[in-house]
């Protein structure tokens, strides 16, 4: 372990610099970072195809995010305002006591340990989100590669580095450690004393992990965890009764989307059980029949979908409704399913409740709208709560949504969970135990807030003051002065 300690100097090293690196410069390295992946070219997605069996139009997409992501940031920093800056000036002659100068702006925490995801080998893993919003706080880096991509990784690791080299950011500011001896380095890494904060898209042994060794260090730092989510789906019965087809065409898409293997992926769909619920389930269980499976990303995130899915599959009164007919031509291909079950079985079985992360959903048939309303509140946390209803409906049954409410980060209504837009308002994130921290999203431009705190400056010297605290206010932010928003 004395490369990653040396990894972890150097970066602490760098931070030293880095932290007082100007907004508009650290702009320039990340679009620079942006415009090295770009020109990997197509063998980088070659690369990745291989190693993760995903199709070259996908990959393309997701390059297209994680660059954006960067850009995205990089106009956050030349902007400035999201350091939140507060300025409250002195009142020397208030009485009965004066009142100092005092000023607040955001400061960033220093090294952050970051893991690479599985499932999305750019948007979440090397310049993925996490890397992205933590250079952009002003935090080096330190990159623990997922083992089953790691050349992909190894290959954007270059391109940061090239880019810190090309933009004279200071060395240490990012660091790639392979992804090979997984659970040893990666201990080393959240334990090490100088880590300031980590950042990790997984599952929820694995982000729970992690979370609990930060806990156990003499200096216990945050994890920001997304450790999956079964995204519940609640139908409405006046919404079914009209749509139950185009909505079951719709949900087929969205559980086989990517093979399932979506953080957001719907898998779990709450109903009245009626004849509206019942169309739905054979249109539903029709489509997923005819899905043509994909090979999953890899061999053991496939045996891991099939293991518990053989398992929800068993557990008592569970109905398998549907499963895809098409042959599979490949053995790591994850078969596409539908299940069933009776509320009172889903409430009396906690198996029931857990994620199957794969092209699975499992249907819960409710005796009424007080049973379903019942099912939410004895679900976890989630990132999303999906309501498919008309809008008479959501205004009579407040309890319902709200309930929905409180278990995710993100409400939906009449749509699918799959998809994330990158933009100021999305909130990537949920209670427990879909996230460790249900107040930060890791999409958007809001995802910079994890890797920063705030710092206040009392009766400082102006000219010591940094320049987005200055009476000045040389950069040209938005800040709150003296209570009012000012430029």
């Amino acid at each position: 372990m004395d490369n990653i300690n040396n990894i972890m100097l150097q970066a602490a090293e760098a931070f030293k610099q880095y932290r007082k690196v100007s907004g508009k410069q650290k702009a320039v390295f990340l679009r620079a970072i942006a415009e090295e992946i770009e020109a990997l070219g197509m063998e980088l997605i070659h690369t990745t195809m291989e190693e993760t069996n995903l199709p070259e139009a996908r990959l393309l997409g997701e390059r297209g995010r994680t660059i954006f992501q960067l850009k995205m940031f990089a106009d956050l920093l030349e902007e400035g305002s999201w350091v939140e800056a507060r300025i409250d000036t002195a009142q020397p002659d208030r009485k009965p006591l004066p009142k100092v100068d005092i000023r607040k702006m955001s400061v960033p925490l220093g090294v952050v340990v970051v893991f690479g995801a599985s499932n999305f080998p750019y948007a979440y893993s090397t310049a993925g989100g996490d890397t992205a919003s933590a250079l952009a706080a002003g935090c080096p880096v330190v990159l623990k590669g997922h083992p089953a991509h790691a050349r992909t990784s190894a290959m954007v690791a270059d391109a940061i580095l090239r880019a810190v080299e090309r933009t004279g950011m200071p060395e240490g500011t990012f660091s790639h450690v392979d992804g090979g001896n997984g659970f040893e380095i990666g201990k080393a890494l959240v334990m090490h004393p100088v880590t300031k904060a980590v950042g990790f898209t997984g599952s929820f042994a694995g982000g729970k992990a992690l979370f609990d060794m930060a806990n156990q260090r003499p200096e216990p730092i945050p994890v920001f965890s997304e450790m999956g989510s079964i995204n519940p789906v609640v139908l409405m019965p006046e919404k079914l009764s009209t749509s139950s087809e185009s909505i079951a065409k719709d949900y087929a898409g969205s559980i086989t989307l990517g093979v399932g293997q979506f953080c957001t992926n719907p898998g779990l769909i709450l109903g009245v059980d009626n004849a509206d619920l019942q169309s739905f389930i054979k249109v539903l269980a029709a489509e997923i029949e005819k899905v043509s499976p994909s090979k999953m990303l890899n061999a053991g995130i496939y045996q891991n979908y099939e293991g518990k899915k053989t398992v929800a599959l068993a557990q008592e009164n569970v109905t398998t409704e549907a499963e895809s007919l098409v042959e599979k031509t490949d053995s790591i291909q994850g078969l596409a399913t539908v299940a069933s079950v009776d509320a009172d079985v889903f409430l009396a079985n906690p198996t029931l409740h857990q994620e199957v992360f794969g092209p699975y959903s499992l249907v819960v048939k409710c005796k009424d709208l007080a049973q379903l309303a019942t099912v939410i509140q004895h679900l976890e946390g989630q990132l999303t709560a999906t309501f498919m209803a008309t809008e008479t409906e959501l205004q009579a049954n407040d309890d319902i949504v709200e309930a929905l409410r409180n278990i995710s980060g993100r409400l939906i209504f009449n749509g699918v969970p799959t998809g994330v837009e990158v933009c100021y308002a999305m909130h990537h994130g949920g209670p427990f135990p879909s996230c460790t921290d249900a107040r930060f999203t890791s999409v958007g431009p809001d995802a910079i807030k994890r890797f920063v705190r705030p710092a206040s400056y009392q009766s400082f010297p102006d000219s010591l003051l940094p320049a987005e605290l200055q009476d000045t206010n040389p950069l040209n932010i938005w800040r709150m002065v003296d209570n009012e928003w000012k430029k």
